[in-house]
């Protein structure tokens, strides 16, 4: 848990320190001083060129299965190939008439009535890094020898021009990022940063993204409400140290930062929503523990307000042992999925709540001499479910090795279209760029016409 102080233990009047005056996590980053961010915010600055005037309650919650998970053995199953590419499990029906799903995925198969299945999405890169940035930005920039974040991920642009969806939530987070996330906000600064959650074990490619949990967003040493507002009232006298950022451009959004920090720790909005232990036993042993739970904690941030959140289930790049890897794996990520969508719908939750599940690419139709299978970006199944959008089918084919798309190829500016136009961002809006200059959000890509 990081501090917003670095001037020490200097005492106000009152006997309170600097050090002790608010935790609140990742949102004060590199261990940064309230009285430095309300020194930004009192400045009034809005350097990045916010586009205004949106309005939108729709939220995303995105499943990143980095690594790339199989279309054979999830959604686009062949049974009738030989054994070398249809793999080792049978396919079952599920609610969706003429979808048949793998017999690992019982949770998703009962709620696909409610979803699309993009078989056709496809592209051409099949780097990890690569096309993992290009997944989350909508832009390339990132290869396997130069992997920092060139361009913002869609939760940061989200969180920059939308913001949370109710006063005192945290606008994005992310939970277990894993390595080729690119969930950050790149040159979008600090403030369009997720919080994050979770399993960080990997580290990110993107930068270092700030973590924390429920108790990030508490006052601490006997600070009420109250004393705090009383604080935030006397900016100008919490003069402070750290002056050398005041040049350094990663910095220049703090005073969102501040903003939003003194507003999360009032509302006690996003520290309820990270408390489980509120949800009835029946309903956390219906998600279970792990990406479960974390799934269920997904669903209890959206209804606190956060406009972005995302889930990585894992790493599956299997290369090798994929029966072995998938037994273990999928029915976890499958009840995660699963349940999230029926909880989401019996809760009237699901049209304004977008939920995707998708990795950077899909993998090789023939399983090789590992007993796994490479990667393969020209075709991967993406799983959609509400977000506004009409479900309750299958969008595009594959030939008979789920090799190439044989009708509605759908790609990565499309798929980048689909999550921008829930949240009701259009591919033409701008941001500005580095250089001061505006850019589209995409430049290029369209939500299918099958979905609207």
């Amino acid at each position: 848990m990081l501090n917003l102080s670095s001037a020490g233990a200097q005492q106000f009047c009152d006997g309170l320190t600097r050090r002790g005056f608010l935790q609140v996590g990742s949102l004060g980053a590199f261990g940064l001083s309230l009285s430095d961010l309300l020194r930004n915010s009192a400045r009034g600055a809005d350097s990045a060129g916010r586009t205004r005037g949106h309005a939108s309650n729709r939220s995303v919650i995105l499943i990143w299965q980095h690594g790339g998970p199989s279309q054979l053995d999830t959604f686009d199953m062949k049974p009738e190939a030989p054994a070398e590419v249809r793999g080792p499990w049978r396919p079952v029906a599920s609610s969706l008439p003429g979808l048949d799903v793998c017999e690992l995925c019982p949770e998703q198969g009962r709620v696909m009535d409610r979803c699309s299945v993009i078989r056709s999405f496809s592209h051409g890169n099949g780097d990890h890094w690569a096309a993992a940035h290009w997944m989350l930005t909508g832009r390339t920039g990132a290869n396997g020898s130069d992997r920092p974040a060139r361009q913002p991920s869609m939760g940061s642009v989200a969180a920059h021009l939308l913001g949370p969806r109710q006063p005192g939530a945290l606008a994005s987070v992310n939970m277990n990022d894993g390595g080729f996330g690119y969930h950050g906000g790149a040159w979008l600064g600090v403030s369009a940063n997720p919080f994050g959650y979770g399993d960080y074990s990997y580290g990110n490619e993107a930068g270092k993204l700030p973590t924390g949990d429920d108790k990030s967003f508490s006052l601490v040493e006997g600070l009420t409400s109250d004393r705090l507002n009383t604080r935030v009232s006397l900016q100008q006298g919490l003069d402070s140290l750290n002056r050398r950022l005041d040049t350094n451009p990663v910095f220049r959004q703090l005073d969102r930062v501040d903003q939003q920090a003194v507003e999360i720790v009032l509302s006690g909005r996003v520290r309820g929503a990270f408390q489980l232990d509120r949800e009835s036993p029946a309903t956390r042993d219906r998600y279970g523990d792990g990406w479960g739970a974390q799934a269920l904690l997904a669903r209890r941030l959206i209804e606190a307000g956060v406009r972005f959140v995302s889930l990585n289930t894992g790493y599956w790049d299997d290369h090798g042992n994929i029966k072995g890897a998938l037994d273990n794996k999928m029915p976890r990520h499958d009840r995660a999925v699963g349940v999230l969508i029926q909880d989401l719908a019996e809760r009237g939750m699901l049209d304004d709540t977008l939920v995707i599940s998708a990795g950077e690419f899909g993998r090789t139709p023939v399983i090789n001499k590992d007993a796994g299978r490479d990667h393969w970006p020209q075709a991967q199944s993406v799983l959609l479910a509400g977000g506004g959008y009409r479900h309750g089918q299958v969008i595009g084919s594959t030939n008979a090795k789920a090799e190439y798309p044989t009708s509605r190829k759908v790609g990565v500016e499309d798929f980048c279209a689909i999550v921008y136009h829930a949240l009701g961002l259009k591919s033409d809006d701008s941001l500005i760029d580095r250089s001061g200059r505006p850019m589209h959000l995409l430049p290029g890509g369209e939500v299918p016409r099958e979905l609207l």
